[in-house]
């Protein structure tokens, strides 16, 4: 490395080492109330670095890191990444070979598992190319294209003279523009998949043009315990010792492997402290460009809400997995489980984020500034000017909605639902819908989606039953008439036992049998429930509804104006659009310690020694003992201050000759922060590819992979 690279890189770590002191110290201050907030400002990059393709950081990535961002460098990168279901994922070889997180492929193992076979705690690797298993339902998605079409959509839009016609002409306007991209990009063999984007919530607009792979197979994945290592108390937190990885290979529509020439090189020495590192992915909604008042109800209302609807529904269904693990496998109640689990420690951190007196101060600090840059333009102050007021007294509607709002939240969802409960509602509004002499295909297709809700077993069945009566009973209170009509006085599990004993719509075949006999008892004890329900939802319904829809057109405007001021300077929110962010491998303080940049094979042992095979931190039976020839001190998972969020799962970290070094996988408890804003306070947490190749040789034996993986670095491919 040049002499400048290194003064440079140690410039850099000093510069972003005392900017996250100063505000980890701000923090701990603020929160012992020794610190005055007024002082409290947003950094340059408080509302975050997920930079887009379409506004690429050309300047600021070649003079903060000393090396060309050119154009060609960001579509090198970009054709070599990839976006796969809820996840991210890249090429690592010319012939169509993927890598990313075991927990993307979670469901993927899942599915091609056959008889007799235990894929998901065994682990996975194709021999030969033609071991490897197609995933069905399963696809890959490349960009291709990216463009800005703001102006054609906001043409469209500003003809309206109402609101509802505002939306009308803009969903035409993005038909029309997703249309002509298919056509222009259609080469009669691939599958072209077309998304138009709203960035800044709908400030601008980006039209996406993927070439969607539907032939993609597993090769190679760790064992579920590896990949999830520490399980649960682990998740966002750091140090890690995951081994979180899988291989996928992408196949052309001949059926022969994805011939590429543009992929990631694996970079066998690693990285260190101090280098930088470029991580590519899909991170979801983020909430940075909403406004203070919105920040505050999803503190009061919403997250607390949700955290509680979330917890019960997972201990609903961890204490039916730990009294019958047989039948929870059978229903794939662990990867459900483990994603209500995911949900409720996010949400968890955004609570803590939200009551955290800096992250807030760092807000409103950046809306005054905003405000008074509107204010300071005649123009934009005339058009925008009343934009967050308004928001504002949106916020003190919802609040009116609040007992209902948490009442009802996750109803008819699959994440933890009644199924009796979704069986008498359907049924009423069937026999409602007959009633009323509704149209025979209307009445047909309740009676369609009414049949085909199947069983879940009794005792997690009254479990989740309990947990929505006793959303009633907490938000409602005991004397609404919902309450009086599900709990009948007695306790949440008691009516839901009562229930489940007296109703037809307990199970699916009476239910079925009580439908084409035309006998549902009118006074079945769920249906009287569904009566009382139905309106109830249905008013909430409305009022949400329309109140989302005028905050969301709000927002809109709210974002045309960040725009107006800001430009590509301030990226916008996460959206599940592509994305890259810039990042250093630096230490931060904890616990009264520091975290290392990177752990060892050294620390798993550690851990399952420390606390046993009965625990979250067990090891597989080949890994209990260390294989020969596996270097314990081998990097197993890494950090940097890159910007990352859920979505980037399984996005590669990439030096800037665009070698891949990590698959990042999660974000420390502190990270959990940037739903709101970013600060150095978190990292992104992320596998080391040094530990997946010491683990594919080493453990898995996985030789025809280890060779194709050397074979393309030592190509030098780069992408």
């Amino acid at each position: 490395m040049k002499r400048t690279t290194v003064l440079h890189r140690v410039l850099l770590c000093t510069a972003l080492s005392i900017f996250f002191t100063l505000s980890t110290a701000a923090a701990a201050a603020a929160q012992v109330g020794t610190v005055d907030l007024d002082t409290v400002h947003a950094g340059p990059h408080a509302m975050g670095k997920m930079w887009t393709f379409e506004y690429p950081p050309m300047k600021y990535f070649t003079d903060t890191y000393g090396f060309s961002a050119d154009s060609a460098w960001f579509h090198r990168i970009r054709l070599s990444v990839l976006r796969i279901p809820g996840c991210s994922a890249s090429f690592v070889s010319g012939e169509g070979l993927v890598v990313t997180n075991h927990h993307c492929v979670r469901g993927a193992v899942a599915r091609v598992t056959r008889p007799g076979e235990t894929l998901l705690d065994s682990g996975f690797y194709a021999v030969t190319q033609d071991q490897e298993r197609r995933i069905p339902g399963y696809y890959a998605d490349r960009l291709i294209a990216v463009q800005d079409v703001s102006d054609e959509v906001f043409a469209a839009m500003d003809r309206a003279s109402t609101d509802e016609e505002r939306r009308d002409l803009r969903a035409r306007a993005v038909d029309r523009i997703e249309k002509r991209l298919r056509e222009q990009y259609d080469d009669g063999r691939s599958t072209i998949h077309v998304q138009v984007i709203p960035l800044y919530n709908g400030g601008r607009y980006s039209a996406y043009a993927f070439r969607r792979f539907t032939d993609v197979r597993l090769v190679a994945a760790a064992e579920l315990q590896m990949g999830f290592f520490g399980g649960d108390s682990d998740n966002f937190t750091y140090p890690r010792y995951a081994l979180d990885f899988g291989f996928l290979r992408v196949y052309d529509a001949d059926g022969k492997p994805f011939h590429t020439d543009h992929w990631l090189a694996w970079r066998t020495k690693g990285v260190e402290q101090g280098d930088v590192v470029f991580v590519v992915g899909n991170p979801g909604r983020t909430s940075r460009l909403t406004t203070v008042a919105q920040l505050e109800y999803d503190r009061d209302v919403n997250v607390p809400a949700v955290v509680t609807a979330l917890d019960e529904r997972l201990q609903a269904m961890r204490a039916f997995y730990k009294a019958d693990p047989e039948t929870g496998e059978k229903l794939d109640l662990r990867n459900r489980a483990f994603s209500l689990s995911n949900s409720l420690k996010a949400y968890s951190g955004r609570l803590d984020a939200l009551h955290d007196p800096v992250v807030m101060a760092i807000r409103r600090d950046i809306e005054g500034k905003f405000q008074a840059a509107v204010d300071a333009d005649p123009d934009l102050k005339a058009r925008y000017g009343d934009v967050v007021q308004k928001i504002a007294d949106i916020q003190r509607q919802k609040r009116e909605l609040a007992p209902r709002h948490a009442a009802f939240l996750l109803l008819g969802s699959s994440r933890g639902s009644s199924v009796t409960l979704i069986r008498a509602t359907l049924a009423a509004q069937w026999l409602a819908a007959r009633a009323a002499q509704a149209p025979s295909d209307a009445v047909d297709a309740i009676r369609t989606r009414l049949l085909a809700v199947g069983n879940q077993p009794r005792a997690l069945e009254q479990a989740l039953l309990a947990a929505r009566f006793a959303d009633f009973r907490r938000n409602l209170g005991p004397d609404d008439q919902l309450t009086r009509v599900a709990l009948g006085g007695a306790a949440a599990d008691h009516a839901a036992a009562a229930l489940l004993d007296a109703s037809v719509f307990a199970d699916s075949a009476r239910t079925a049998e009580a439908v084409r006999k035309d006998a549902v008892p009118d006074d079945d004890s769920a249906l009287r429930v569904a009566r009382v329900l139905l309106p109830r939802y249905a008013d909430y319904s409305a009022h949400y509804n329309r109140l989302s829809s005028a905050e969301r057109d709000l927002a809109e405007d709210l974002g045309r104006a960040r725009f107006a001021i800001y430009g590509t300077a301030m990226p916008p929110d996460g959206s599940s659009s592509p994305r890259i962010t810039d990042g250093v491998v630096l230490p931060y303080a904890y616990n009264g310690t520091t975290a290392p940049v990177y752990t060892t094979f050294y620390g798993m042992y550690d851990r399952f020694n420390a606390f046993g095979p009965d625990s979250e931190w067990n090891l597989p039976l080949r890994w209990r003992t260390p294989p020969p020839g596996l270097d314990l001190g081998t990097p197993l998972n890494f950090i940097s201050t890159a910007d990352t969020y859920g979505g980037n799962s399984g996005s590669p970290a990439v030096t800037p000759d665009l070698h891949i070094v990590g698959l990042n996988f999660d974000r420390n408890i502190e990270g959990l922060s940037r739903d709101y804003v970013y600060t150095l306070r978190g990292r992104n947490i992320m596998v080391d590819v040094r530990a997946v190749m010491a683990a594919l040789r080493n453990v898995y034996h996985a030789d025809r992979l280890v060779q194709e993986l050397k074979r393309q670095a030592g190509a030098g491919a780069g992408g």
